[in-house]
């Protein structure tokens, strides 16, 4: 694995004094990588006593709640243009579907929440139905249940953290 994808993950809580502690401290071991893109994500669920981050809760947060994972994003394949335009939406079953243009990428879908996203290292295209945005480290993006694709067309990872919050479909 290369190195500057290993993400460290500290996380508080109140032991049963009340007393404040770290109840874990190291590199994050619950890691989902895509096998068409690469993209690695580490969750990071910081509530409670237990280690929340072993769940799998897919891409969206339970209802009513909300999530905070980091992803690394590397360079697009060369083939990944070739995939069906709906490969995103199958891996996602449960979100919403698109609505509106059809998905104009493979990596397009739609979440039924408010993201707030900051890019970290690196650089990425955010597609939408017909525009795209270049972001690159240091930029933040606030994604509110839009159609929208990430391709990373650069030659190094682009890492961005996420914090994705249930909310009601605009379009419902």
């Amino acid at each position: 694995m290369h190195e500057d994808r290993n993400l460290r993950r500290v996380v508080t809580a109140l032991d049963e004094t009340g007393k404040a502690v770290v109840l874990f401290d190291g590199e994050n071991p619950h890691r989902t990588v895509r096998p068409a893109t690469g993209n690695l994500s580490q969750l990071a669920d910081l509530s409670g006593s237990a280690d929340k981050a072993t769940i799998s809760i897919g891409t969206s947060p339970p209802s009513g709640g909300s999530v905070f994972r980091v992803i690394d994003y590397p360079p697009v394949k060369p083939d990944a243009e070739k995939l069906d335009r709906d490969h995103r939406l199958s891996e996602l079953r449960q979100e919403p579907a698109i609505k509106g243009l059809p998905p104009r990428h493979p990596f397009m879908h739609r979440t039924r929440t408010i993201d707030y996203v900051i890019i970290l290292s690196g650089e990425i295209d955010m597609l939408l139905d017909d525009s795209e945005i270049h972001l690159k480290a240091g930029d933040v993006l606030v994604q509110q249940g839009t159609n929208h694709a990430w391709v990373n067309r650069g030659e190094k990872v682009c890492r961005i953290a996420f914090v994705l919050i249930d909310a009601k479909d605009p379009n419902a």
